[in-house]
């Protein structure tokens, strides 16, 4: 009895085994990872494609440190010139998540202009304008330690379009307003062995000039080149300095 009760539990079991379908054994296994492409061949993506799917169309960035020197001066006096800057503190920036970006921004801009020895900026206080003068002395010699610089503060409006033309290298143009906020003249020399400086603001320059800018970066480094074509100053009122270009490098453009 016990041998038969033995049979009929395994007759049992074999039956439950033999029961499994195969779209049941299909079921259960493993997916393959294989891509639906039968010959396994990558598929083309454009060069403008972004590959960071959590990137959103809209955002407010900080972007653009950069340093340059003038290459290119309208006025002969001039010696030297620098800038510096912060393209944008904010700005709204559209990315279109194939490569291209437009940004609308408001930044900070500070040139500096130093003039050629022995030349000296003063005030003219009959037409309240900036004027070439010399130093106090008879002698050039006795003057040590010149120099003159017309310095300048702005806050900049910027309105940049960017295009990525490989995965990390950028071009970039903009148009920028320009509202010329401050501006002073910082003149220093050493007379007989007495040190001098003079400062004088309250300058006649225009306020507002436009600028244009284009860029090549790669990832976060990169070079740009910047044109002012306006005066800075009034009619009247100060050297015509103007048409000048800047080249320089940028972070974080």
């Amino acid at each position: 009895m016990k041998k038969l009760v033995l049979l009929c539990a395994a007759i049992f079991t074999m039956a439950q085994l033999n029961a499994a379908t195969p779209e049941v054994a299909a079921a259960e296994a493993p997916t393959s990872t294989v891509a639906a492409d039968e010959d396994n061949g990558v598929a083309y993506e454009h060069p403008f494609k972004n590959d960071d799917e959590k990137t959103k169309h809209w955002s407010v960035t900080t972007t653009g440190f950069y340093f340059g020197m003038g290459v290119k001066h309208s006025w002969e006096v001039i010696n030297n010139s620098f800038e510096i800057g912060l393209l944008n503190i904010a700005a709204v920036n559209y990315n279109s998540l194939h490569g291209q970006n437009i940004s609308l921004g408001v930044g900070i801009h500070h040139r500096s202009y130093s003039m050629k020895r022995p030349a000296m900026l003063m005030r003219d206080d009959l037409t309240d304008a900036v004027v070439m003068g010399t130093y106090p002395s008879v002698s050039v010699d006795e003057i040590k330690d010149r120099s003159s610089n017309l310095n300048m503060w702005t806050l900049q409006f910027p309105l940049m379009f960017k295009q990525r033309i490989v995965k990390k290298l950028e071009v970039s143009v903009a148009g920028i307003l320009n509202w010329n906020t401050y501006a002073r003249v910082d003149n220093h020399y050493e007379l007989n062995k007495v040190e001098y400086d003079t400062k004088f603001k309250a300058l006649k320059q225009n306020k507002v000039n436009f600028d244009f800018m284009g860029t090549l970066s790669w990832n976060d480094f990169g070079i740009y080149c910047r044109y002012t074509p306006g005066k800075f100053f009034e009619d009247g009122r100060g050297p015509e300095i103007k048409n000048t270009w800047t080249m320089g490098i940028t972070l974080g453009l």
